[in-house]
């Protein structure tokens, strides 16, 4: 039994690890910042910034700390919109959503609108997108 505990709680710390990274890369690449400079900024590697964002090396909390402040967000970022979607007791069927953060396109779109200054464009992009989604259901 405590070998089902141990491969349940590694399967929720990776699942965190992942969406983490994810995160990362999602606010990273929407500021347009390579992991390269990333990378230099925090002293390490960008093979460990990939790492990270991968979700294959746990990022430690002083490492987050820092990478919060190097992309200008809160610690919390990184948490928000995590859904453990398991715990220790129950079945072993994760419930998947899709994560936007890991679609190249929604940086890229986010890259795009934040360099629209004109207040009046922003908010007529934004209710247009809204829209045309309320069209797609």
């Amino acid at each position: 039994m405590a070998g089902y505990f141990a491969q349940k709680t590694i399967a929720l710390r990776n699942d965190l690890d992942s969406h983490i990274g994810s995160r990362v890369k999602f606010r990273r690449t929407s500021l347009g910042i390579s992991q390269e400079k990333l990378g230099s900024y925090l002293g390490i590697t960008f093979q460990q910034i990939q790492k990270y964002e991968k979700g294959i090396n746990r990022i430690s909390a002083s490492t987050l700390y820092n990478i919060a402040n190097v992309l200008s967000v809160d610690i919390s970022y990184f948490i928000e919109g995590y859904k453990n979607t398991q715990s220790l007791n129950e079945s072993d069927t994760p419930i998947y959503e899709i994560d936007l953060t890991k679609k190249k396109e929604t940086s890229e779109l986010l890259r795009s609108y934040s360099k629209i200054t004109a207040p009046l464009v922003r908010k007529k992009i934004s209710e247009l997108v809204r829209s045309i989604s309320s069209l797609q259901k």
